[in-house]
């Protein structure tokens, strides 16, 4: 049984990492299957950035986290909820945001530059010190629009009708690499203290970080490979 030591977990960016990314079983394999129908989901990534912002102003609680200004942006903000419409100039800014980071999913290099990216993906959505913008989202918000996200991709993946064993693989990495990146998240809101000691940032690749079992990513897919037969059966 391998120990696992719960205050490094807070404090050591990369310890904790490495224990999630191992528990998830998160690896080359993995890494595979993203990459094969990468070319083939890309395409349908503009469709997928509609659908989540369509998603958000749903909802005014979601909405009203895009009337601050956001970092980078210099145009024109609107002043309340009326004024701010999925034509922004803003939105269109975070739209393309939003595009590039699942292009970057799906691209890869899957080692140390995309956990430092995945973790400040996260930083970046939290009133942390070193940003210039008071953006602040709640974790509630976060944690559904990762599930949101999921199931868009995972209409994607099934929409290939990719072989049997081919969708599973790939259902259970989207799922295994979304929830490492929930994980970013929840590092920001959910720790019980402020502790950051140690760069996020592990020198090591994806890959190689694996040590650990769990089925977690592997029934998830395979629920979702479950029902799409069954619809197709009805």
């Amino acid at each position: 049984m391998q120990h696992i030591d719960r205050n490094k977990l807070y404090a050591d960016g990369d310890y904790r990492f490495e224990y999630v990314s191992g528990f998830m079983e998160f690896g080359a394999e993995d890494i595979a299957a993203i990459e094969a129908v990468a070319p083939l989901l890309r395409p349908i990534v503009p469709a997928v950035v509609d659908a989540v912002y369509v998603k958000l102003f749903s909802y005014d609680i979601t909405k009203i986290h895009f009337l601050p200004r956001n970092e980078g942006f210099q145009g024109e903000v609107p002043k309340n909820l009326e004024e701010l419409t999925l034509e922004s100039e803003q939105i269109k800014f975070r739209k393309d945001f939003l595009k590039r980071y699942l292009d970057k999913l799906l691209s890869g290099p899957y080692d140390g530059r995309m956990i430092r990216y995945l973790d400040w993906v996260a930083k970046i959505h939290t009133d942390t010190p070193e940003k210039k913008s008071k953006i602040n989202v709640e974790y509630i918000h976060m944690n559904a629009l990762m599930g949101y996200v999921e199931s868009t991709l995972v209409g994607g993946v099934l929409s290939l009708k990719l072989p049997e064993e081919q969708q599973a693989k790939t259902l259970a990495a989207f799922n295994k690499l979304l929830w490492i990146q929930n994980d970013f998240f929840a590092k920001y809101y959910c720790t019980p203290e402020p502790v950051h000691t140690k760069s996020s940032a592990p020198a090591k690749s994806l890959a190689d970080s694996i040590n650990w079992t769990t089925a977690i990513g592997a029934v998830i897919g395979g629920l979702a490979v479950w029902f799409y037969k069954k619809q197709q059966s009805l």
